[in-house]
């Protein structure tokens, strides 16, 4: 992949944007494109006692659905903003589980902290503590206190890029490479929060694969030489876990990649795209 860059290192704008994604794509590019213009469908979460329900992708509801929560006590949303998937995590926790969710924009802090309030009811968002700082630095305070952890990292969101005329202009390469950079802090800081017997999910709406297995094959060449540190667990997802919520829901169909798996909008009547992989730390 890092070739590939390389090879389009140049290209910028709305063209750049399409030949790079052609590229990796191929022919599948246009179906992706079509599924991108059609309504994608947000599902309605609803938690018994909350003020209101919470509307989001389905491919989000899988995402958070696939962290197991049995026997968990501390967890973690790293990267929280603006809520759906701390709202679908609080839903599942045991109940002597705490939850912290975090996000280090105060005007999107602002908002998960609405959410919370209104889309749980209080014996569910009593134990939940909102916070706003930035995540890529909570491992120079504290290491290893956190059994579950959640990042859904900032990303390219191609799908918001190409709905937008202003950022298929600002499109580059050179975005790509800051936001893996950000990506990076958080998720080796997430990895350093988590407990050993641990699981971490991490996960993004993005497309390129830089963002997505590019990051967990920089976790295994930083922390896994070994294969001693941590292993990728297959999901299993229970959709029964969340049916008195969402009663509605499909949980939409993914794709294996190297070190995860993807929901693809073309093949998943419009949602997504979501990546997961799913991190298991050894026990030492």
């Amino acid at each position: 992949m890092k070739k590939n860059m390389n090879n389009y290192e140049k290209l910028s704008g709305a063209e750049g944007f399409e030949q790079y994604y052609r590229s990796l794509f191929g022919k599948r590019w246009e179906k992706i494109k079509e599924a991108f213009a059609g309504e994608n469908q947000a599902v309605e979460y609803n938690v018994p006692g909350s003020q209101s329900p919470y509307f989001l992708d389905s491919a989000s509801v899988l995402a958070a659905l696939c962290l197991p929560l049995d026997n968990s006590e501390d967890i973690l949303d790293l990267c929280a903003a603006p809520g759906g998937k701390t709202v679908v995590i609080a839903s599942r926790m045991p109940k002597n589980a705490k939850l912290s969710s975090n996000e280090r924009s105060p005007e999107r802090k602002h908002r998960l902290s609405v959410v919370v309030k209104t889309c749980l009811p209080d014996e569910i968002s009593e134990r939940i503590t909102t916070s706003c700082s930035d995540g890529a630095k909570w491992c120079t305070r504290q290491t290893q206190c956190f059994d579950r952890i959640l990042l859904d990292a900032p990303c390219s969101s191609e799908r918001h890029v190409i709905e937008s005329q202003k950022y298929l202009k600002l499109w580059s390469l050179s975005r790509i490479k800051t936001v893996t950079t950000e990506q990076w802090a958080l998720l080796s800081s997430a990895f350093r929060l988590l407990k050993h017997d641990g699981y971490l999910l991490y996960s993004t709406c993005a497309l390129c694969p830089q963002e997505n297995d590019g990051m967990i094959e920089r976790l295994y060449k930083k922390f896994n030489k070994n294969s001693e540190s941590f292993e990728i667990i297959a999901p299993s997802p229970d959709i029964n876990e969340i049916r008195q919520f969402c009663k509605e829901i499909k949980l939409p169909p993914f794709e294996k990649t190297q070190y995860g798996y993807i929901v693809m909008p073309d093949v998943a009547v419009g949602a997504g795209p979501i990546y997961f992989s799913l991190i298991h730390k050894k026990v030492k």
